[in-house]
């Protein structure tokens, strides 16, 4: 191995991307190394306009002096339309020494301005104001040659899946996604030059509603909506030919294309689809298909491009297959496929049936107290498939094509013969995120619990962050998404799924700076501007830039970002306060009334609380950005905020007047007390829960926060304890009764096997969920400074506790991969690894350590060897040192 390599190269979060929509790319790469301490101090990029040998580089910048390698900006000239960018990285390290050029990579821009689209919107010629067949579009068209590339832009008003010559186009599912639509519609380029033919090609589109014209949303009570956005299907497609010579060729959208309707009979977010085989028509997509009465001429319709922006977030894809457990009757007598996981996603299905067979899909998280498919908590969400058989006696497969299911089970009704597991396969279904978090401990019942947060996050991440993936919501929660990003950000990598989700949030914002319960803006009934909810216009910019380092984003938000806080401001008569409007309080907090959903704390309080905390994010953002008056400005409010906080909420003896868990986790959380006082509110919090059985009483609202805030201050065996409580309300709880995602309730499922309201019982709801920010920071203690974002500097300080007796994690930061793992055997005696990528530099706390005993690598530590980059410092409570780059293993018995 390479003493010094550059790899892993992407282009904003992304390898290779097609259809880039910035301006200016901003390049990030990792550094491999064997070497301790190994840091960049220069760079040099290579980049060539449509030249992988970079014979004449478009731009250079020679070499550059800075440890920077994630978030470089391009430097050169202004970039064209449609065009691919091949670039090369090289660094020097401390000593100046070079590493080879790395390998080449690309990025390709789509069409960088509207007025280059030449396609016009094409649709059927009737209005779809009901749910009616999924429509088939299709053209056909002469190449003047062999391309050397050819490149689909596409979108559409409702969902679309692209073909060419027979053939799918790519493997992204519920294209072109769900944004605001109104402001806010992606396009996808797709490369498809190997998919052409010499003589004549045939292109093709499928439409379907989905969030765009489909149910979504409610009315009030449970009268839902259609046609939110508007009442017509539409597609926009423009294919690009590239020649050797230079010439190209246009092939788009327009009045001279046919459609037809087809095997989907509907197909619905909510409700499932339908699909006769007997309405296929073989062949639609090809060049030698012969159109019939049965196809149309298509209408070019009215409707606005000054919305059409770049694909910005990972596609959705199919990311895994699952293979059933069993096939098993229930007590009513239903045939039932049982997947082992509640999932999201649809089955695909093998049957060999005579023509017409009608075989029904019903898809269901759990099974009642008595064994039975338990459908109730759908509500009005259909959730059923329906495949007629073709015939013939061939064998069938299906799978559908414009909805998603949320469910471990199946009934099977009407299937030919009986059914057998090989007949089936799960297919999940989720924006392709890469992992990058992974954790494990002794205690196997926390293991599962990582594993169901994780599947939890699977679900719900299906291009928008919803809060449900099964009933007739999933819906972009905003207090859903804020309490959960951190978590999230450890488990996979959602920079980019988040940048596209707080674009919304900024779309649908209201002109007050008030924001929406729901992202993408679909419910006119519900509450609006709610603390803890609207705070994700401060919380998940933030988030995402400590996380990843990010100043990108914070550009982009702040306005959305001064305009919540302002919003706050100017509410009731004292600006210091929030004190007014209606809020979601502490949403299912257990300490809540008989017959709320809202906790006993009270909603001012958090109001002025999460008012608090956005307000000094608002003032950290400013300081990152340069804005020196806005950060001076903030933090002066911010101080009074705290201030008025204390005036109305604490006692003069350090007493909050709000006695609950949420309330005192809040106050830790958010720095609102200090000194003597955060002492007595840490004990207080502490005595709450041991008074009530090491159990929580929180809710959305403070759960997040109430295992942080016991570790944080002095607490942490507390905390410790109730992560391991199994009893009732608790996370292993819902673990022991069989979970395999997180539940939206404690007691979903309740002891004697009777089930929460139906009304709102999800069990797969990320939001308690947020447990995982707990295991990744604090008992396997990694975590990121704030100053130097991004794990630039990073910040490892396990934390380990009675009744865990090792736990490691690893996370795949943008600079490589952090680690750290302790394990303490019955006399105590410690061992913690760690490991520290290239061009970062991490302060370690090795707790309870003590200089005169402890061992690195293996023997006794000095603090003249070269093990740390300054000297290791004996504090009261453990050794505190600096490391760079490289593997560690530190080893120490009790003092």
């Amino acid at each position: 191995m390479e003493s010094l390599a550059v790899v892993q190269l992407k282009t904003e979060y992304k390898q290779n991307p097609l259809g880039l929509g910035t301006p200016i790319p901003r390049l990030s790469w990792k550094i491999r190394s064997e070497r301790r301490n190994v840091a960049q101090q220069a760079y040099r990029i290579q980049v060539a306009e449509e030249d992988s040998t970079f014979s004449a580089p478009l731009w250079d910048s020679g070499k550059t002096l800075s440890d920077r390698s994630i978030h470089v900006e391009y430097g050169g000239p202004a970039l064209k339309s449609r065009t691919r960018y091949y670039y090369r990285v090289r660094v020097w390290d401390r000593a100046d020494i070079p590493s080879d050029w790395s390998d080449v990579a690309y990025w390709e821009t789509g069409l960088l301005d509207t007025s280059e689209w030449s396609a016009s919107w094409i649709s059927p010629p009737l209005l779809r104001e009901e749910a009616l067949p999924a429509d088939y579009l299709r053209t056909t068209f002469i190449p003047k040659g062999r391309p050397v590339r050819a490149t689909v832009y596409a979108t559409a008003l409702g969902l679309y899946e692209l073909h060419l010559n027979g053939k799918r186009v790519g493997d992204s599912l519920f294209s072109p996604g769900w944004t605001s639509y109104r402001s806010r519609l992606q396009v996808q380029a797709y490369d498809v030059t190997d998919l052409l033919e010499e003589q004549t090609n045939a292109l093709g589109i499928v439409l379907g509603d989905g969030w765009y014209k489909g149910n979504i949303g409610w009315l009030g009570g449970r009268q839902y909506q259609r046609n939110y956005y508007g009442n017509r299907r539409a597609a926009l497609a423009q294919l690009h030919l590239k020649y050797e010579d230079g010439s190209e060729q246009m092939v788009t959208t327009d009045s001279s294309w046919s459609c037809s309707t087809g095997p989907i009979v509907q197909s619905e977010i909510y409700h499932g689809e339908t699909y006769d085989a007997r309405l296929e028509q073989a062949g639609w997509s090809t060049a030698n298909f012969k159109v019939d009465g049965r196809w149309r001429m298509c209408e070019c319709i009215a409707h606005g491009k000054n919305m059409l922006v770049a694909q910005e977030s990972e596609p959705v894809r199919i990311v895994q297959n699952i293979h059933p457990i069993a096939v098993f009757h229930t007590p009513k007598g239903e045939t039932v496929l049982d997947m082992g996981q509640n999932m999201v996603g649809w089955v695909r299905m093998t049957v060999r049936g005579e023509a017409g067979h009608q075989i029904i899909l019903r898809h269901a998280e759990i099974l009642d107290k008595d064994g039975n498919l338990y459908t109730d908590n759908l509500r009005t969400a259909k959730q059923t498939n329906v495949y007629i058989c073709k015939g013939g006696g061939e064998p069938e497969t299906y799978e559908p094509h414009f909805t998603f299911q949320g469910f471990r089970y199946v009934q099977i009704d009407n299937y030919p013969g009986e059914p057998a597991t090989e007949h089936f396969l799960g297919r999940v279904i989720h924006s392709d995120m890469e992992q990058t978090g992974r954790f494990e401990c002794s205690e196997p019942l926390v293991d599962k619990l990582q594993r169901n947060i994780i599947w939890g996050q699977r679900g719900n991440f299906l291009d928008v962050p919803t809060d449900c993936p099964q009933r007739d919501e999933r819906l972009g929660w905003t207090g859903d998404a804020q309490v959960f990003i951190r978590t999230a950000s450890f488990n996979m990598n959602v920079a980019s799924f988040f940048g596209k989700w707080l674009n919304d949030v900024a779309a649908d914002q209201f002109p007050d700076g008030g924001v929406p319960a729901v992202i993408p803006d679909v419910l006119t009934k519900a509450p609006r501007s709610s603390a803890a909810w609207g705070d994700a216009a401060t919380v998940c910019p933030w988030t995402v830039y400590l996380c990843y380092g990010d100043k990108r984003i914070l550009e982009r938000q702040y306005e959305s970002m001064k305009a919540w806080v302002e919003y706050i401001r100017v509410q009731g008569d004292n600006e210091l306060l929030w004190n007014t409007g209606a809020h979601f309080g502490d949403w299912l907090g257990m300490d809540a009334k008989e017959g709320s959903y809202i906790g006993a704390t009270a909603s001012d309080l958090i109001a002025t609380a999460f008012y608090a905390y956005s307000v000094r994010l608002v003032a950290k953002a400013a300081a990152v950005l340069g804005r020196e008056a806005d950060s001076l400005r903030y933090a002066e409010q911010h101080r009074c905020i705290v201030a008025e906080f204390r005036n109305e909420f604490v006692s003069p003896n350090g007493r909050i007047c709000s006695p609950t868990q949420t309330a005192h986790a809040l106050a830790l959380a958010f720095g609102l007390v200090e000194g003597e006082t955060r002492r007595r509110v840490a004990d207080a919090l502490n005595r709450m829960v041991a008074d009530n059985g090491y159990k929580l009483t929180t809710g959305f609202v403070g759960t997040p926060y109430l295992c942080i805030a016991l570790s944080q201050n002095g607490h942490h065996e507390t905390a410790a304890r109730l992560v391991l409580q199994q009893e009732y309300p608790s996370w292993l709880y819902s673990v022991l009764q069989g979970a395999t995602t997180i539940w939206e309730h404690w007691d979903g499922i309740r002891p004697d096997g009777a089930l929460w309201s139906p009304e709102m019982n999800s069990y797969n709801h990320y939001a308690y969920g947020a447990i995982g920010e707990w295991l990744y920071r604090m008992l396997a203690g990694i975590d990121t400074d704030d100053v130097e974002a991004g794990f630039k500097r990073i910040r490892i300080h396990p934390r380990p506790a009675e009744g865990f007796r090792y736990a490691r994690a690893t996370y795949e930061s943008m600079y490589g991969e952090i680690g750290c793992g302790w394990e303490r055997n019955e006399d105590g005696y410690m061992r913690i690894d760690v490991v520290i990528p290239p061009n970062t530099t991490a302060e370690v706390f090795l707790p309870g350590a003590s200089l005169r005993l402890l061992e690195a690598d293996g023997r006794p530590f000095t603090n003249t060897e070269t093990v740390g980059l300054e000297p290791a410092e004996q504090e009261q409570d453990g050794v505190r040192l600096t490391l760079g780059s490289g593997r560690y293993r530190f080893a120490y018995g009790p003092a």
